[in-house]
């Protein structure tokens, strides 16, 4: 790909995008594009930013990030949330670097709002006071997710329909930006998007549920025997909070309940697998919405390598 090598910031610069649900095979899918298409790996998953938690989130191993260099992997403490925004920008800077050097950004991951954030633009919400943040946050400790999402449903039920009902930090995010501009989430979505950052093809793993439960059950006994729960012990060492961010995801959330008693480990585990099963279904529901996504089977690694090829000749 011939890579223009000053780009002005105001032109959306050209990425390939490769999403798709939990335990669809990305890591290898993005392997194989790294090789083929001297890439760069650029995280896009909101779990897999959590330096505490690498075996649960699925993070690439150290060796297969030595096939390529990777990016935004593990680098936020368990007690720091992050944003679509905050992503967007880091991700952005990324790209830029990426392409300076001559190679091509690959963003990878199943976060399809970060995606959507980068190649659709971003709402421009103005800066809020941190005190009201801080206010929903002990509401929300105090009342719980379900009554906080009920309260976001009955003011904007398009945004609550869009997110799970334990989504914590995008309940209170909504919430928040309720409570501090006087106007819905969706308000701001509709009317004050920027431009979008990037522009490139959302290459899409179509892995259907009967494919991926017994992959999703196989990658859990694998993320057990790696120590797991171990590294849920240790990641409790370096942050007692149970409300922290890094703690919401998909098995830390049943390690921590299981470390703490709540729960033993048949439950445990049946619940994670549950979870990450209701979780997949979710993905696969909004990318199937993308008018943008590009379908491909997960087992033939010619067919996305193709699709990728496709793009890269139209630059």
């Amino acid at each position: 790909m011939a890579v223009q090598e000053e780009q002005r910031h105001s032109e959306a610069l050209p990425v390939i995008c490769l999403a798709g649900p939990t335990g669809s095979g990305k890591t290898a899918a993005a392997l194989l594009l790294a090789r083929e298409l001297d890439c760069e790996v650029i995280n896009a998953d909101s779990r897999q930013v959590y330096a505490d938690f690498p075996c649960i989130t699925a993070q690439p191993s150290a060796e297969e990030q030595a096939v390529c260099p990777h990016h935004l992997y593990g680098f936020l403490p368990t007690q720091q949330k992050i944003s679509a925004g905050y992503w967007v920008a880091a991700a952005t800077e990324c790209v830029r670097a990426v392409l300076a050097r001559g190679r091509i950004p690959l963003l990878v991951g199943g976060t399809g709002l970060y995606f959507q954030a980068l190649l659709h633009g971003i709402a421009q919400i103005p800066r809020l006071d941190p005190a009201i943040g801080r206010g929903i946050e002990n509401r929300l400790a105090k009342q719980g997710a379900s009554a906080l999402y009920d309260e976001l449903a009955r003011y904007d039920p398009s945004y609550a329909a869009r997110i799970h009902p334990n989504d914590r930090q995008r309940i209170v995010r909504a919430l928040e930006v309720l409570e501090g501009t006087g106007r819905t989430f969706s308000w701001w979505h509709a009317n004050s998007m920027a431009p979008p950052l990037c522009q490139g093809p959302l290459l899409t793993l179509a892995a259907p549920l009967a494919w991926l439960e017994p992959r999703l059950a196989a990658r859990l006994d694998m993320m057990l025997a790696q120590g797991a729960l171990d590294e849920a012990r240790q990641a409790l060492q370096n942050c007692a909070d149970a409300k922290a961010p890094g703690w919401s995801g998909i098995g830390a959330a049943e390690a921590l309940a299981y470390l703490r008693g709540l729960l033993n480990i048949e439950t445990c585990c049946r619940l994670w697998l549950q979870n990450t099963r209701a979780y997949a279904k979710r993905q696969l529901t909004w990318f199937r919405a993308r008018k943008e996504a590009v379908f491909l089977p997960p087992d033939d690694p010619t067919i996305i390598l193709e699709q990728a090829r496709l793009f890269l000749d139209t630059v």
